[in-house]
């Protein structure tokens, strides 16, 4: 522990026993109702904790994660609280989320996630062009060794990396007219191969 975080404990510690002792003189003629909000402020803590700690858990049961339905070659996506549709796939091994997007002509990584990839950004020649809602951008052509989903795997796949800033790659038609049918059915999107 550095001197610096050290001397936060300490001042915390003396601040809390002030605070602790403020609170029991000021109600020591009630001290069972003093135990009591002490113990309900305790749970909400503990609450807080544990929200906190499953926060993964509760993420995935509030965005549903997309089945594969193997046998008949069928992946079903289900709408996020947000409207769109959300598919990880194993891009050279590396599990990527991509935001579908059939607004979207090409298979677009961020730069983090072409990393993720092993493919390296600032190495990459950035000679194209995108005109995005948000203007143009830089991008650049590379190919992806192998891109799987569930099942279902694609090999040598061109895609561009954007060098501007992106929240989530994007999963454009090149990818999704290899699928013979797109269609969103009971709030959900089915890809059929």
């Amino acid at each position: 522990m550095e001197n610096l975080d050290f001397g936060r404990l300490i001042y915390l510690v003396l601040l809390l026993c002030a605070v602790g002792s403020w609170v029991l003189v000021q109600n020591r003629q009630g001290l069972s109702k003093t135990v009591q909000q002490l113990a309900i402020w305790g749970f909400i803590f503990l609450g807080v904790i544990a929200a906190y700690g499953l926060w993964g858990d509760i993420r995935h049961t509030l965005r549903p994660q997309q089945s594969v339905v193997g046998a008949a070659g069928q992946i079903t996506v289900p709408r996020a609280p947000d409207g769109h549709y959300y598919l990880t796939l194993t891009v050279n091994g590396a599990a990527i989320e991509f935001l579908v997007d059939t607004g979207a002509s090409e298979v677009v990584l961020s730069a983090p996630d072409a990393r993720r990839a092993g493919f390296e950004p600032e190495t990459l020649a950035y000679l194209g062009r995108a005109t995005t809602a948000n203007g143009e951008v830089r991008t650049a052509s590379i190919r992806i060794k192998e891109l799987a989903l569930g099942p279902i795997h694609d090999q040598n796949l061109r895609a561009w990396v954007n060098q501007g800033e992106m929240d989530k790659s994007l999963l454009g038609m090149t990818y999704l007219q290899r699928w013979s049918s797109i269609e969103i059915r009971n709030g959900a999107l089915v890809l059929t191969r």
